[in-house]
């Protein structure tokens, strides 16, 4: 069983931290575990950034508030669920660390537990917040089996439990059916697992954050991901919106989407795609 200081979460700037979401500390509650956690999913960008650039500090809360607090950057789910889960227990709240398996968890072969969420415990419900998941919840969920949530303007998640692994499901409404997001399990998660499972993540070949550009956000009544080629927009019940980007369109995308990124950043990811000109400051 790992404790509070095992995380450190003691070194978190936490007025830094709310201080970049826009908020003051609240005492707990539903409505403010809600706010936070929105805040939180909308203010920062989904991007494996360093990892692509060779130059990703680390999962340790020291690494991830300073690329969060200190420049105001994104990362991915290690980074997340690291930071809102510090934040979390400093304000109060009983905090979960949980691994989880991304995809279907029928397919073959399986994944291996590479995203790290976070379970609240409030009030007497298990509540998942999943802050790193790209396109993913907005806001916490219950943990009950077959709950189906709105939120986010019409986004829609089910979760559900396999009462035999103890094994909680997560899937998004695409279409007329459910696609599978991922599979948390209830084992104990402590710093080194988190550790591993960036350092598979972020280096080995195979690993899709290894092979190109993500770069993720919410924006108001929409869901953008754009990659070295491509960008995809969701619009809750409408079709997604998928092309290949125009000559010099990727410049663009990261504008907008503002993972606040160093001028020597935006030139390398440019490079990268073939595209030479920096983006303006």
């Amino acid at each position: 069983m790992t404790t509070r200081d095992d995380w450190q979460a003691a070194q978190l700037d936490l007025r830094g931290y709310l201080e970049r979401l826009g908020l003051d500390a609240r005492t707990p509650s539903r409505a403010a575990l809600d706010e936070l956690v929105e805040q939180h999913v909308r203010t920062f960008t989904f991007d494996n950034v360093d990892v692509l650039l060779g130059q990703h500090p680390g999962v340790g809360l020291e690494a991830v508030q300073g690329k969060f607090v200190g420049r105001g950057r994104g990362g991915y789910c290690f980074e997340h669920s690291t930071i809102l889960a510090a934040a979390l227990e400093r304000l109060g709240y009983p905090v979960v660390r949980r691994l989880a398996r991304v995809g279907d968890p029928a397919a073959v072969p399986v994944s291996g537990r590479t995203h790290l969420v976070v379970e609240v415990v409030l009030d007497g419900q298990r509540l998942l917040c999943d802050p790193g998941f790209g396109m993913g919840l907005v806001r916490p969920v219950p943990l009950v089996d077959g709950h189906v949530a709105e939120q986010g303007g019409g986004w829609r998640f089910r979760v559900t439990r396999d009462g035999d692994r103890a094994v909680w499901r997560l899937a998004r409404a695409r279409g007329h059916g459910w696609e599978p997001m991922h599979s948390t399990d209830e084992h104990p998660v402590v710093p080194q697992d988190v550790e591993i499972g960036h350092h598979y993540t972020s280096t080995y070949p195979g690993s899709h954050f290894t092979q190109g550009l993500v770069v993720a956000r919410h924006l108001p009544g929409r869901h953008v991901t754009v990659t070295e080629s491509a960008v995809t927009v969701r619009r809750p019940g409408s079709p997604t919106e998928h092309r290949d980007l125009a000559a010099g369109e990727l410049r663009e995308w990261l504008e907008l989407l503002a993972p606040s990124l160093t001028e020597d950043e935006v030139s390398r990811l440019l490079a990268r795609s073939g595209v030479s000109e920096a983006m303006p400051s």
